[in-house]
């Protein structure tokens, strides 16, 4: 909030001194036109900073659509040290293209080389690598106008097969060593990059579904993630302007209808005693082997496949080559969801070395997030940045 007004003052100033210009100012032909008018509508967007207002996401007045893909990784682990900066730089060039407005990228998968952890769940040491990276990676985006979707952690750092498991199974079980991880990693995360509004939302782990689900992830309780998820959530509200979010495997976990929503902002606050403990949008997963059991959303709207209607809902991650199964192409799912009251949808992509597409099936992807930009486009580019960018092109 203290970041959109700012914004909305320095605006309000740059009208008061546009009022006083004299009528005496004189053209001095088309190119300095062209530039003058570009480095106008750069500043008539009071901020690119991403809000909840209601059910609604909303940029600088406008509602926005999250028109989003997942680009996890290029190689695992890529951000403590081995990111390839010119790799990605052409990767947001072409999403902007495609009027992809944002990326959700895994930038800790489970990495003891990023975050390394003591035996009791303390973080001995942050890889300053890891924020070199992210320094590169938050500046292309901020170059290409496309939001990035952090996911911090994983449900993989806590499978028996990784190294680091035993580490992280403490910290979560541990408050005191979740409130340390919130101070130590959370907020240094927010004084870094809180101030870069092309970060549209932190994404505090991957399918803790699955951590509390399976042996092999160590069968943790709610209580206990749910505790760590509020305390980080309660640490970037503090620190920041930026949205946080988890992203759920399914909505057994994320809904009165099934299991209980162990995301409300009820039972987050309760169990941690903080006010700033609390989701500004659910992103749950969907893959066809839940519709069995938790029906198929992109027919209907969030509160009647079961979420509660207090928030933005954007499915975080879905199959863009699954129409034998669903019945749906990726095209018809983003314009189905949008149609019943969806906030975005981010289709699942891996990096595909050696492929002329780089990213699974990137052809139906590009498909659909055209199809929905031409749907509506004052939702997807309400600030008309990529529009600009392919006339400029």
């Amino acid at each position: 909030m203290k970041n959109r007004i700012a914004a909305l003052i320095t605006s309000s100033a740059m009208l008061l001194l546009s009022a006083c210009g004299g009528a005496g100012s004189s053209s001095t032909g088309s190119s300095e036109n062209a530039i003058t008018s570009a480095v106008s509508s750069e500043e008539d967007i009071s901020s690119a900073r991403v809000y909840t207002e209601g059910t609604k996401l909303m940029v600088d007045g406008k509602e926005f659509w999250v028109n989003g893909v997942n680009t996890p990784w290029q190689h695992w682990n890529d951000f403590g040290g081995k990111m390839d900066a010119e790799f990605w730089d052409g990767q947001f060039a072409r999403m902007a293209a495609d009027h992809i407005n944002c990326t959700r990228i895994w930038v800790n998968c489970t990495g003891e080389n990023i975050v390394r952890l003591k035996t009791t769940g303390e973080i001995k040491e942050v890889n300053e690598k890891h924020w070199e990276d992210l320094d590169k990676l938050f500046a292309i985006a901020e170059k290409y106008k496309v939001y990035v979707m952090p996911t911090i952690l994983s449900f993989d750092h806590f499978k028996e097969t990784n190294g680091g498991a035993d580490k992280w199974r403490t910290l979560v079980q541990s408050k005191e060593m979740s409130d340390a991880f919130a101070e130590t990693y959370v907020k240094e995360f927010c004084r870094r990059y809180g101030d870069n509004e092309y970060i549209f939302c932190i994404d505090l782990m991957n399918e803790p579904d699955w951590v509390h689900e399976n042996d092999e992830c160590g069968k943790i309780g709610w209580e206990d993630l749910c505790y760590f998820f509020g305390t980080c959530a309660a640490a970037v509200h503090e620190s920041c302007d930026t949205l946080v979010t988890v992203g759920t495997g399914m909505i057994k976990y994320n809904s009165d209808k099934y299991d209980g929503n162990y995301f409300s902002d009820k039972f987050l606050k309760e169990i941690t005693g903080r006010d700033g403990a609390y989701l500004d949008l659910y992103s749950p997963h969907y893959y066809m082997w839940e519709k069995s059991f938790l029906g198929f959303p992109f027919d209907r709207s969030p509160t009647d496949f079961g979420l509660d209607g207090t928030k933005p809902v954007v499915t975080g991650e879905t199959p863009n080559d699954d129409e034998k199964e669903s019945g749906m192409t990726a095209a018809e799912k983003y314009r189905s969801s949008y149609d019943n009251g969806w906030n975005g949808v981010m289709v699942w992509m891996e990096y595909r070395e050696g492929t002329e597409e780089v990213w699974h099936e990137y052809a139906l992807t590009a498909e659909a997030t055209n199809a929905i930009y031409d749907y509506i486009p004052e939702k997807v580019d309400p600030l008309e940045v990529h529009s600009e960018m392919g006339e400029a092109a």
